[in-house]
């Protein structure tokens, strides 16, 4: 079973990260990392640099394409061979699914319209200018589609991709081995439970 992940510079590290902790435990899975050249990409909060040897032109299919986000996402919509790619690829996968901004490479590529979808909550505009229908759900699937909201939803998107690649209780083991078991200290994680001076804060986070 071959999981793609395409990395690119100013990626988000938990999207990529917290899904491929998740996927890696998948009985006959191989999680591999592809990028526009072969070499270092660094993470959107700069200390994370990762070697991928791997271009994405030379990988011709995989089981599972899963499109993280970031700043470095930005570029990516506008790059007509990334999307011809990520569209070749969605032709005969298994499951195409993104994290957090990554849904709007996919609505980039032309693969939500008319589409439910989600992403994080500060690009809602962008994507449904690609003709998605956005949702405040967590994880939102369409068929082979598979789309998750801001950073963290990655790893509830992975567990539940686990189960659709193996069944209930594999996937009940990945969450168990990897001890998935949220107790936020506080109850801000959404756009809806947040009080305005959270949200005001979040605007100088960077």
């Amino acid at each position: 079973m071959d999981i793609v992940i395409p990395l690119f510079d100013r990626f988000e590290p938990l999207d990529a990260i917290g899904p491929y902790e998740i996927l890696g435990y998948v009985p006959g899975a191989r999680v591999r990392f592809v990028a526009t050249e072969p070499g270092r990409v660094t993470d959107t909060l700069g200390a994370l640099a990762v070697d991928v040897p791997t271009r994405y032109s030379e990988v011709d299919s995989c089981d599972v394409l899963l499109v993280p986000g970031g700043g470095g996402t930005r570029p990516l919509v506008e790059d007509a061979g990334f999307l011809a790619w990520v569209r070749r690829m969605h032709e005969t996968t298994r499951f195409t699914t993104s994290v957090c901004t990554g849904s709007l490479v996919l609505g980039a590529a032309g693969l939500l319209k008319g589409l439910a979808a989600t992403s994080h909550w500060g690009v809602v505009a962008d994507l449904e200018a690609y003709g998605a229908r956005y949702t405040a759900e967590r994880v939102v699937r369409q068929d082979r589609i598979i789309t998750s909201a801001g950073v963290s939803s990655g790893i509830d998107m992975a567990i539940g991709l686990a189960a659709l690649l193996t069944d209930d209780l594999t996937a009940q083991a990945i969450q168990l081995v990897t001890e998935y078991d949220p107790q936020p200290p506080f109850d801000t994680g959404s756009v809806a439970k947040a009080p305005a001076e959270v949200l005001e804060r979040v605007r100088t986070l960077g």
